[in-house]
């Protein structure tokens, strides 16, 4: 896969209020630093909610995240808490050490994290 990483510290402070050291953005992920995009995990992460939002076609992917963070909300009362529970970043932070990961991944396997 072809690496388009952009720094964006402005974009991210003002679409992530502060919380998120890069996001995927299909094609692009975005960084708050350059010492962010020399971590291999946090890009390997990244990377997978790449490969997820190729797989749902990019915009039901946006469509579905954010419908899901709103139950999870309700469900937890809590931000960060919904947010870890998101199907999408379950899948993403228990596989972002495993370095062939994406080599292995099964199709929509996120579902699995539901």
């Amino acid at each position: 896969m072809k690496r388009f990483f952009i720094i964006a510290p402005r974009l991210l402070k003002f679409i992530t209020a502060n919380f998120a050291t890069a996001m995927a953005l299909y094609p692009f992920i975005l960084f708050k630093s350059e010492e962010a995009q020399q971590n291999q995990v946090l890009v390997n992460h990244e990377r997978i909610h790449l490969r997820q939002q190729i797989e749902m076609l990019v915009i039901p992917f946006y469509i579905w995240y954010g419908i899901e963070y709103l139950i999870r909300c309700i469900q937890f009362r809590s931000h960060y808490v919904a947010y870890r529970h998101i199907s999408f970043e379950r899948e993403a932070y228990q596989n972002e050490k495993k370095t062939n990961y994406l080599a292995d991944r099964k199709f929509w396997n996120f579902l699995k994290y539901l």
